[in-house]
């Protein structure tokens, strides 16, 4: 039985919830612009509140996109956020991790490029034409 939350459970204002959860307000208004978030229905004359499973989401979500997921993804591990889907989050993580292996591979290829010009560089010393920027004109 899901439990009933009390007015004390939601006491969280837009500014009090992006507190606690350690983001600005217009992070917590995009993330329900991208339904990511929930938007609670506003009380006559009152002001939208939020409770602690609306810091533990946005928590989540700034967690996830930490180690590289995008939103998307983000909004694909939290349809499955009953724990019932693991196979699927291991799938949406593991092309995550491709990911990340592919542009580590390519960073490794550009610090070699710019360790080899910076080389260039030293070894350059005293001419009049910087290798670096003679390397780049070519390529360009």
């Amino acid at each position: 039985m899901p439990k009933v939350l009390s007015p004390a459970d939601l006491a969280l204002t837009i500014g009090a919830l992006a507190t606690e959860a350690g983001v600005n307000v217009e992070t917590i208004r995009f993330y329900q612009r991208r339904g990511l978030l929930p938007e609670p229905e506003r009380p006559p004359r009152g002001v939208r509140r939020y409770g602690p499973a609306d810091v533990a989401r946005v928590r989540f979500i700034k967690s996830a996109q930490r180690i590289g997921f995008s939103l998307d993804e983000v909004a694909q591990l939290l349809q499955l956020e009953d724990g019932t889907g693991c196979g699927q989050a291991r799938e949406i993580a593991t092309h995550r991790l491709l990911d990340v292996r592919q542009r580590l591979t390519d960073l490794q290829r550009i610090e070699a490029a710019l360790s080899a010009l910076v080389a260039r560089c030293a070894d350059a010393r005293g001419r009049v034409a910087c290798p670096l920027i003679a390397a780049l004109q070519e390529a360009a």
